[in-house]
C-alpha cells in the first residue's frame, strides 16, 4: 500500500488557501442543531472543530486514514468531537447521520459512482450529503506530474500507474445525486486564485497534496530525484512572476432528501 507520506506541516504552509473552499462548502450546508455529523478525511481535525461549532451538532465524528494527520486531532477533540483512523474507500458505517461531509478527499477514491450510492446509504432520511474536489487536473502542476511519472526511471517502479483522475464533472455528480433520491441539491465549478509569491511555491503546494501519492509510492532515495525532474520540467510551463497567480477549480456539492 506504501507508507504514508501525509505531511501536516507541508499540508498547512498554504491554511488559508486551503480553507476558503472548506469554508464556501459550509456556507451551503444547514444547520442541524442537535444532530449527528460525520467529516470523511478530517486531516488534523482542526476544521471539523469548525464544522461541529457551525452546525451545532451533538456529535460529529472524523475519519482519516493517514496517521501523520490523525496523530494531530487529538488537540480538537472532545465536546462532542472524536476522531478514528478509517479509510473512505471501503468505511461503511453501522448508523445514519444528519450530514455526511467531506472537504478535499473523496477525489482520493476511484469509481465515484459506487463510492456516492455507498455514502448515501450512510445519510438519514432528510438528511444532507455535502462534499467537495478538485478539479484541476488539466492544469500545468498536475499534467507535468502524469508527464514525469510516465519517464525512466519512475515509469518502471510506478508500473506506469500515474495519479488517478477519479473526479466527474459537476453535472455527473447532479445526475448522480437525483438518481439516489437527492432533489435539493447545489452543484457548482469555482475557480479559486491564489496570490503566492512565485512558482516556486506551486511546488511546495502540491507537494502537500497531490504529490504525496507519488512520495509513497517510489523509493525513498528515488522520490527526490522525481521531484528535480518535476520541477524542471514544471518551470518550462509556469512563467517566472512574482507574485504567480495560481488558479485551482473545484467542485462543490450540497444535497439533501
Amino acid at each position: 500500500m506504501g507508507r504514508d507520506a501525509w505531511n501536516s506541516e507541508q499540508y498547512g504552509r498554504f491554511a488559508a488557501e486551503r480553507r476558503q473552499p472548506f469554508l464556501d462548502l459550509l456556507a451551503l450546508v444547514h444547520p442541524i442543531p442537535g444532530g449527528h455529523a460525520l467529516d470523511l478525511g478530517c486531516g488534523t481535525g482542526e476544521l471539523t472543530r469548525a464544522l461541529h461549532e457551525r452546525l451545532g451538532a451533538a456529535e460529529t465524528l472524523g475519519i482519516d486514514s493517514s496517521p501523520a494527520m490523525l496523530g494531530k486531532s487529538a488537540a480538537f477533540a472532545g465536546k462532542g468531537i472524536r476522531f478514528e483512523p478509517g479509510d473512505i474507500a471501503t468505511f461503511a458505517p453501522d448508523r445514519a447521520f444528519d450530514l455526511v461531509f467531506s472537504n478535499a478527499a473523496l477525489h482520493w477514491v476511484p469509481d465515484h459512482a459506487a463510492l456516492l450510492a455507498r455514502l448515501t446509504r450512510a445519510v438519514a432520511p432528510n438528511g444532507q450529503f455535502a462534499f467537495q474536489v478538485p478539479a484541476n487536473f488539466d492544469h500545468a502542476s498536475h499534467l507535468t506530474a502524469e508527464e514525469t511519472a510516465a519517464e525512466e526511471p519512475f515509469r518502471s517502479v510506478l508500473q506506469g500507474a500515474a495519479h488517478p483522475r477519479n473526479v466527474l464533472p459537476p453535472e455527473a455528480y447532479s445526475a448522480l445525486l437525483a438518481r439516489l433520491g437527492f432533489s435539493d441539491q447545489t452543484v457548482r465549478l469555482q475557480v479559486y486564485g491564489h496570490q503566492l509569491d512565485s512558482r516556486e511555491e506551486v511546488v511546495e503546494w502540491v507537494k502537500g497534496s497531490l504529490l504525496t501519492d507519488y512520495e509513497k509510492r517510489l523509493p525513498k532515495e528515488l522520490y527526490p530525484r522525481f521531484l528535480q525532474c518535476y520541477r524542471d520540467r514544471l518551470f518550462l510551463r509556469l512563467p517566472d512572476e512574482r507574485p504567480f497567480f495560481f488558479t485551482f477549480k473545484r467542485i462543490l456539492v450540497r444535497a439533501s432528501r
